[in-house]
């Protein structure tokens, strides 16, 4: 069955090709044979690997291993401690590896929850109640108001039906249907009308259909094959740092035999000796990077939370930070997803109606003023026709945001757009009810594109009249202005096609109002004697607006160098009206449609995308085509979104963004991170938080680098020029662990710099070291060498016992690290426009390492554990003066760097 194009076929002639019957339905032994033969109606994902397999996963990085070995390696040298540190850090990292790999495989389950747990079908003639998952190809489905639809369905009957397929195609208003209509050339999904698709939701009037698809075969099952099918990509930060794992892994090991082997040339003993280089290696390698970086983007994610962004994948947080282009479907992010009266016109008067989504407040604006809309007798007149000829209703959420209740429709949003406008002007529907009960209706249908309610007045009794502009003025003969009924003319027909053409043209969806008054209610009741010779009242304009702060989040990523693009699969003017109001567009900027995009090649699109902000009337195979064309331009992609649609494109993004309150939960568990308030404006701040984060994983990876490069130039220098070693491998050890966890911790916690968001992002090849950076490792290395070589020189020709020259190296080395970590703040400002006490994490950080060095210089009994002797105050002074050498230079290297860079 896959694969026909079931909306070009009359439904007498599906009947024939399924062989089925559309009264009967099928016989329930026929039924029970094809299930066996097309299986259940469910969707299946392939088997995930096993726990086990996700945790030996976790191991295959360069530097993990090398970790490892040096491990192993200082069991063997009786080095315990710090081998149990390195093991601890690895299993860690192991262990939220496999947790963020075992969460994402909820994807498939939440798509599963999309399909409808029974349906009610025709089977041997009679109606049932079947579990949906026992559905098969040629089963005839019942639906009415409420309904998900259980399969992919080529409709048979239908009788006022919508069904809202917002989740699956991004339409804002529910999709009249038609089983009737046979379309004969290729058609996207959201313009099928005779076909209901799996997962929607029936909104209004009734169906029948037959099955034509079930299962991973529906349009909601070939999405789940495009989640299945698509990889996921490691994240930038992630590749970086094992390259950057390699590079330093490798170089510290052949540095560190190459120590080895002069330490052998030179006489010193080969125990001593491969400790040495044991030890060395261990403080080369920043072993504790990967769990600082780990700290540092749980403890981002923390802060997200605060800002509305639940981030799911601790990469996640780095790469929202080096987004340079946010792909956000239009319905429910950048807009409301309310629709919302927005105009009226009435009396040769347009009106702006002011206030956002349901809620019942805003004002009516005319000429620039503000008017009490109960004082005009044409607007009052039209905002009780909207309510009154209508079936929706507003009513209250249950729960406030701040002080701020929040409502909701219950029934179509169209009809609930006008209800909230008589609101506004204080005709609750229930009070028009009251006074103007409804006694009869000829419900809408899309035939006749109008609807008309009778209702007992102080006046008698009326009908009211609400459709398409150009059917309701064809049926209209007069018209009411100010208060009085006059004939209609010529002049005034052409000024309603014209104001109604201006307000289609802004991609408002216009309806008319009209009323016929009656002495009684006619016996007759058909619309061709009522819907006729109709007093003319006016116009409502409503559109789904966008979201005030989503105005002004796009403005802010244009100013961050952010390229925001809407992708909608609603209509070309719809979308063209919403971006420009946004300001996504501007001038004669191009909009692609989806059915441009299928002439298009795989390089005419990327080529194309660099210069394109909407994609119009799309579905999810386009979105998944143009996010794909986005990043061969070596962009990194984030992709906002709220429906099923989206899931494949959010997952093939770098960062999928899910909206938490409107979001299906097919997009919620396929995203990377879930803005809470569905607001676009929190990923503004998302990227802030972002770019802070990458900032300060920088700024620590700066300091760990050029304090362990240091180390390793000490060791190897003072061996070439015959020196005897400074520090021995327990010295080594310990001064890694006190300077590489606490003060690289609080580097990560640094607030952000005030210009951090206005600064392009970076590039997305631009490497973790970049060339600045590396200008200031060499420079810190280097004076961090001499500083102690010089105190260690001058400590030996003191007289001093080669001990206490060891613990002055030791010690000048140690307090030489905690000062290079207040420089380290930043790049380029200095820690005196910073402040020394601005950050109390580095306050906290390195008092507690010094207090740790200090207790490994005063406790005879640690004296002994590392072969040190206590200092006196003029020691200090020394080590003092010698510490301060990098200091200086980190804060004299910033002055030129700020005037090159």
């Amino acid at each position: 069955m896959q694969g026909k194009r079931w909306y070009s076929i009359h439904h007498e002639e599906i009947s024939k090709i399924l062989d089925t019957h559309i009264v009967k339905g099928l016989s329930t032994d026929e039924a029970e044979k094809r299930l066996e033969k097309f299986g259940y109606n469910e969707l299946i994902g392939k088997k995930g690997p096993t726990i086990f397999e996700m945790l030996l996963s976790q191991f295959k990085d360069f530097l993990v291993l090398i970790l490892i070995a040096a491990s192993i390696i200082s069991v063997f040298m009786g080095e315990i401690t710090d081998s149990i540190v390195i093991i601890l850090i690895v299993v860690l990292n192991a262990v939220i590896g496999v947790i963020q790999e075992y969460k994402a495989g909820k994807a498939m389950e939440a798509l599963k929850k999309m399909a409808a747990p029974e349906a009610r079908v025709i089977r041997d003639g009679s109606i049932k109640t079947v579990p949906s998952r026992e559905l098969v190809p040629g089963d005839i489905v019942l639906l009415e108001a409420g309904n998900y639809v259980p399969a992919d369905l080529r409709l048979v009957e239908s009788l006022n039906l919508k069904i809202d397929e917002a989740a699956l195609t991004g339409e804002s208003v529910p999709v009249e249907k038609n089983a009737n209509i046979v379309f004969n050339e290729e058609i996207p999904l959201g313009d099928r009308k005779n076909t209901a698709f799996m997962g929607t939701v029936v909104t209004y009037g009734r169906g029948k259909g037959v099955v034509v698809s079930t299962g991973m075969h529906t349009e909601i099952g070939m999405i789940a094959k495009m989640l299945e099918s698509y990889d996921e990509e490691e994240t930038p930060l992630q590749k970086k740092l094992q390259e950057l794992g390699k590079v330093l892994g490798i170089v510290s090991l052949l540095i560190c035999g190459f120590v080895f082997l002069i330490g052998v040339y030179r006489g010193i003993p080969l125990l001593e000796m491969f400790m040495t280089s044991v030890s060395l290696a261990v403080a080369a390698i920043p072993e504790g990077l990967p769990a600082i970086v780990t700290i540092v983007l749980a403890l981002g994610m923390q802060r997200m939370v605060k800002r509305n962004a639940l981030v799911k994948k601790l990469h996640a947080v780095e790469t929202l930070g080096s987004t340079t282009v946010i792909c956000s479907d239009k319905t429910g992010t950048l807009t409301q997803n309310q629709m919302t009266a927005v105009k009226a016109f009435t009396s040769s008067k347009l009106y702006n109606i002011t206030g956002e989504g349901y809620k019942p407040t805003g004002d009516f604006i005319f000429n620039g003023e503000k008017i009490d809309p109960s004082k005009d007798s044409s607007l009052s007149l039209l905002l009780k026709i909207g309510a009154l000829c209508n079936d929706s209703s507003l009513e209250e959420s249950g729960f406030e945001h701040g002080n701020e209740k929040t409502y909701r429709i219950v029934g179509d949003p169209t009809e609930g757009a006008l209800v909230v406008a008589a609101c506004k002007a204080n005709f609750a529907k229930i009070d028009l009810e009251t006074l103007m009960p409804r006694i009869g209706e000829i419900p809408f249908d899309s035939d006749r594109k109008r609807m008309t309610t009778f209702h007992n007045t102080p006046e008698g009794i009326i009908a009211f009249t609400k459709g398409a502009p150009d059917i309701i003025l064809d049926l209209s003969t007069k018209i009411y202005r100010d208060g009085k009924v006059q004939p209609m003319s010529s002049n005034d027909r052409e000024e309603i096609l014209r104001v109604n053409e201006e307000l289609s043209s802004n991609a408002l969806r216009v309806l008319a109002f009209a009323y016929r008054p009656f002495d009684k209610l006619p016996e007759d009741t058909s619309f061709e004697n009522i819907e006729a010779e109709l007093v003319f009242v006016g116009l409502i304009g409503m559109i789904d607006p966008p979201r005030p702060e989503s105005i002004e989040a796009i403005k802010k990523c244009k100013k961050a160098g952010i390229k925001p693009v809407m992708i909608t699969g609603d209509y070309k003017n719809t979308a063209v009206a919403i971006a420009r109001e946004l300001g996504l567009i501007e001038g004669n900027s191009r909009v692609i449609t989806g059915a441009e995009l299928d002439n298009l090649s795989e390089e005419e699109l990327a080529s194309l995308s660099k210069d394109i902000n909407v994609y119009a009337r799309v579905s999810p195979f386009h979105k998944l085509k143009i996010v794909e064309a986005i990043k061969k331009n070596n962009h990194i992609v984030a992709m906002t979104g709220d429906g099923v649609n989206d899931a494949p494109a959010l997952k093939m993004a770098d960062i999928g963004i899910a909206m938490g309150i409107t979001g299906t939960d097919v997009a919620k568990e396929t995203a990377d991170m879930i803005l809470t308030d569905d607001n676009f404006a929190s990923i503004v701040s998302a990227v802030e938080e972002g770019r802070t984060i990458y900032s300060n994983i920088r700024k620590f990876i700066f300091f760990l680098l050029s304090c362990n490069i240091a180390e390793i130039l000490i060791i190897f220098t003072a061996m070439l020029i015959g020196m005897p070693v400074p520090l021995k491998p327990i010295q080594l050890l310990w001064l890694n662990l006190l300077t590489d966890a606490f003060p690289a911790l609080a580097l990560g916690m640094e607030k952000k710099e005030d210009y951090i968001m206005e600064i392009p992002p970076r590039k997305p090849e631009e490497p973790i070291m970049d060339k600045k950076m590396k200008v200031q490792i060499a420079v810190q290395s280097i004076f961090m060498t001499i500083s102690i070589l010089g105190v260690f020189y001058f400590a030996l020709n003191s007289n001093f016992s080669i001990e206490k020259a060891r613990t002055f190296a030791f010690a000048t080395l140690i307090f030489g690290e905690l000062l290079r970590a207040f420089t380290s703040r930043s790049e380029t400002e200095s820690i005196f426009k910073l402040g020394f006490f601005t950050n109390s994490f580095m306050l906290l950080g390195t008092s507690l390492s010094f207090l740790l060095l200090l207790a490994v210089l005063y406790i005879p009994s640690l004296n002994k554990i590392f072969d040190t002797v206590s200092l006196s105050a003029k020691d200090w002074i020394y080590i003092i003066v010698f510490g301060l050498i990098p200091f200086a230079s980190a804060e004299i290297s910033k002055v030129f760097l700020r005037k090159r860079y």
